[in-house]
């Protein structure tokens, strides 16, 4: 199998790449390396994949059409497309929104045109998000639960990928699954996100700012269990009509991000300097995914809790970082 993964210097594209090779598919890489986050960090990432010959890379923003057609995918043989690459985070989204108008509707623009144009393509992946949850306050979320209330751009930006590749699925047949992802952590995370976040600051001897003054719950998924997911949703493409659902891909438990912290501490060995602060725009309270359709189709089952995969996250932080 030859699949192209987008964002493949990203967190979960790493990992799933990595996957793929590990089983014997050829992967073909692209990602911008956008500095939203460090470069270096994902220059690292693509060194490890780099090192394997059934991986290639291009890189190039997802969102120039030019440069995807040139990858000429009936010649490549593409048969599979993972689409991961998007500009990421909520908070940021309040202070750069063309940002993700670019990268997350423009750039599924694009993926979904390519698709459209690769003869022997069997199925799309594409990310989605919990944040297209928005103010739902019905718990746990189901992708049975309407998603027309986002709170933040970069939610709204996700719900309209999910609307362009139904749209796409209906009038072309592409097969098209979405995969709505729970707080994705481990190593090789991203270091925007409240495990890398809250570690570096426990090993800097930096205060810790927990917002909604400490009333927060996260359903927090180990990478591993993630990758297990898209991999049995890759190999699956819907059959119904038109060809598209969405799947959520969360652990099944929404913990308390001050049990987060206590872990942390424990895994650290660091205790915390915890300064309380109000919830932040465009943030929720809780993300709790109900994951009923994903085991019975996808016989997605993650296995990891916060209490077993944050010690395994810190191991890898120190080592990385040579924090002794």
């Amino acid at each position: 199998m030859t699949v192209l993964v987008t964002g493949a210097a990203g967190f979960i594209g790493y990992h799933l790449a990595r996957s793929l090779l590990e089983r014997g598919d050829e992967v073909i890489g692209i990602d911008s390396l956008s500095p939203y986050y460090d470069v270096a960090l994902k220059q690292a990432r693509l060194a490890r994949l780099s090192q394997e010959s059934a991986f290639s890379f291009h890189l190039m923003d997802v969102a120039d059409r030019k440069a995807l057609a040139e990858l000429d995918c009936n010649n490549r043989n593409i048969d599979s497309i993972v689409h991961l690459a998007a500009q990421p985070g909520v908070r940021h989204s309040l202070v750069a929104p063309h940002d993700y108008t670019a990268a997350n509707v423009e750039g599924q623009l694009a993926i979904l045109e390519l698709a459209r144009s690769c003869k022997g393509l069997k199925h799309l992946v594409y990310a989605s998000s919990s944040s297209v949850y928005g103010a739902n306050d019905a718990i746990p979320f189901s992708v049975e639960h309407r998603v027309d209330r986002p709170v933040s751009l970069y939610a709204a930006t996700k719900r309209a990928g999910e609307l362009m590749a139904t749209c796409y699925s209906h009038l072309y047949g592409i097969p098209a699954t979405g995969l709505r992802f729970f707080t994705v952590y481990g190593p090789w995370g991203r270091p925007d996100m409240s495990p890398w976040v809250f570690t570096q600051a426990l090993f800097e001897g930096q205060p810790l700012t927990v917002y909604n003054h400490g009333d927060l719950h996260r359903d927090f998924t180990w990478i591993d269990d993630v990758i297990a997911g898209v991999l049995a949703a890759l190999a699956r493409p819907p059959a119904a009509s038109p060809p598209h659902t969405i799947y959520n891909l969360g652990n099944h438990r929404s913990e308390s991000i001050m049990h987060l912290i206590h872990v942390l501490e424990e895994a650290t060995g660091i205790s915390a300097d915890i300064r309380l602060a109000p919830l932040q725009p465009g943030d929720v309270r809780e993300t709790f995914a109900d994951i009923e359709a994903s085991r019975r189709d996808l016989g997605y089952e993650p296995s990891t809790s916060i209490d077993e995969g944050m010690p395994r996250f810190v191991a890898w932080f120190r080592d990385y970082h040579d924090y002794r």
